[in-house]
């Protein structure tokens, strides 16, 4: 509880009329009458506003938000008197929000619904504690801060808006639009798809001669990519994963584009699993069906990358028991060449059996670095050392291209792109 201004306007004024008392111009008494009044004022408004029953409030939004996208909350309050307050909703800590807090008049019996919107800047389980309610004493001389449910559990996943989008477009064209570059078929798929009417390009192994003869026109089988093939994200969630571009931590970028790229893979009708090295250890065995995308949400929305050094052979040893069906695997971490050995002999142990890709994630303030005009000597030793770090960067995925891993050298914008590009190429070669 405190005293509202106007309450400090009237004890102002009443100290101005003691000044008049001394000067002469007021009795002494009228000074005490008009304490005495103020004091009555004072305390029977402060008496009606801890009466003041507390407004219903309501609060409308989702249980299940997407990292970092901006999202409109709504709450409706309804009280059974007239009364005036100042709203404030008890956002978990570190997020932003906006249109908060708010001032309100609420009417009897009527409810009244404003709205804000929040924007989660981490992933993982979070809580609303409640409301937070400054409520006007009738006559505005006090404030009193209440808190009122409902308190709210919500959950922050990777961002998932990208895949509404992709829904409305076939499997090619949202390739596209994460910047694949698809390349022309190689030969012909080996699963059979339909028969239709022979078309001018389709070589004679394609006919179907008895089709043809029953038909008496010629008649083509038509083939496509191999389905219920198997694909694992093997996704690195040690200190590699902590460092940042564009204010995303490399791992929630990653996490971004290996959503994008199991739901194009489940389109393709592959299962598509998950196996989290480094940190904490997550493992979702490969499925298929649309439905997959909700549990590697599920398994991946509180991941967090841990200040831990990856032990790659001991992933590799854990995914070889787990895993005894051959897949592509999609190895995500950022390769440093004093990792290499073990690197090494974990893609080693992987290749008896899988076929490895492994992604290595490039800071983008490295190529900033070379490019930056060199004035001063600092910044020649700069440019020189980021020079090297790159050399090695370079020889270590030779290293891994030697012995036969595919290897992506990227920044973490351009993710999405290329591992998409890269499990169409595997797809389209028949590599699996």
């Amino acid at each position: 509880m405190r005293p509202a201004l106007p309450l400090l306007w009237l004890l102002l004024a009443w100290a101005g009329v003691g000044g008049v008392v001394l000067a002469g111009g007021l009795p002494r008494w009228s000074w005490w009458a008009l304490l005495a009044t103020l004091l009555l004022i004072g305390l029977v408004d402060l008496l009606r506003v801890r009466r003041l029953p507390s407004p219903r409030v309501q609060r409308h939004m989702p249980e299940s938000l997407a990292l970092d996208v901006r999202r409109a909350v709504q709450l409706s309050l309804q009280a059974e008197q007239p009364m005036r307050l100042e709203v404030f909703d008890l956002v978990p800590g570190a997020w932003h929000s906006e249109g908060l807090p708010r001032r309100l008049r609420l009417r009897a019996g009527f409810a009244t619904t404003l709205e804000y919107h929040v924007q989660p800047p981490q992933r993982g389980a979070f809580r609303f504690e409640g409301v937070q309610l400054r409520l006007q004493s009738p006559w505005r001389l006090w404030t009193q801060r209440r808190s009122v449910p409902p308190a709210l559990e919500v959950r922050v996943f990777p961002n998932f808006v990208p895949l509404t989008r992709f829904a409305l477009f076939s499997a090619e064209q949202a390739s596209r639009m994460v910047g694949a570059h698809l390349k022309r078929r190689r030969g012909e798929g080996t699963d059979f798809h339909q028969m239709r009417e022979y078309r001018i390009g389709d070589s004679l192994r394609q006919i179907d001669w008895k089709a043809t003869s029953r038909a008496r026109r010629l008649v083509s089988r038509e083939y496509q990519d191999e389905k219920n093939q198997q694909m694992l994200l093997m996704l690195d969630t040690g200190r590699r994963m902590m460092a940042s571009d564009g204010g995303l931590s490399h791992f929630d970028q990653v996490l971004n584009a290996a959503l994008v790229l199991s739901y194009l893979a489940l389109r393709q009708g592959d299962g598509v699993g998950l196996h989290a090295i480094g940190g904490e250890p997550r493992w979702v065995a490969p499925k298929r069906g649309m439905g997959t995308i909700d549990d590697l949400l599920r398994a991946s929305h509180d991941l967090q990358p841990q200040p831990v050094a990856t032990d790659y052979l001991a992933a590799a040893t854990r995914l070889s028991v787990l895993q005894r069906r051959r897949a592509l695997v999609m190895l995500v971490t950022n390769v440093r060449d004093e990792d290499i050995e073990d690197l090494l002999a974990a893609v080693k142990l992987l290749q008896r059996r899988h076929l490895v890709c492994v992604a290595s994630l490039r800071e983008q303030v490295l190529d900033q670095a070379l490019q930056q005009p060199v004035l001063e000597p600092t910044d020649a030793a700069h440019a020189g050392a980021a020079a090297m770090y790159l050399e090695q960067r370079a020889q270590a995925h030779d290293a891994l291209r030697s012995h036969g891993v595919m290897v992506l050298d990227v920044t973490a914008d351009a993710l999405p792109g290329a591992l998409v590009e890269r499990y169409l190429s595997v797809k389209r070669d028949g590599l699996l």
